[in-house]
């Protein structure tokens, strides 16, 4: 997958297309990612001893890692593999070229 936690992405497809956000968690299974701010669904809460009250809460769903594309240096881009000398294997911007961390 060429997309990890703490990466900053763009939406490029859907309800949410050109929004910006973090990774916040990654489903390898499903091919899924949650993104901080992004595909906000409202979810009504039981009262519990933590939240006696109960009420609705905003939560974050799955979108799927197709719709979104890695931003590096301000741009969307690509995101290519490389070996280096040394054995390592790291994710590189098809746009500029350069290591992407």
């Amino acid at each position: 997958m060429h997309i990890k936690k703490n990466d900053t992405v763009m939406v490029i497809n859907g309800n949410h297309k050109g929004k910006q956000g973090k990774v916040l968690k990654v489903f390898r299974d499903e091919d899924k990612v949650i993104i901080e701010g992004i595909n906000l669904r409202k979810k009504h809460i039981k009262p519990n001893q933590q939240n006696p009250q109960g009420g609705i809460q905003e939560k974050e769903l799955a979108i799927h890692v197709s719709k979104v594309m890695l931003m590096h240096g301000g741009k969307r881009t690509r995101v290519g593999h490389k070996k280096l000398e040394d054995g390592s294997k790291v994710r590189i911007a098809k746009a500029s070229g350069e290591v992407v961390n």
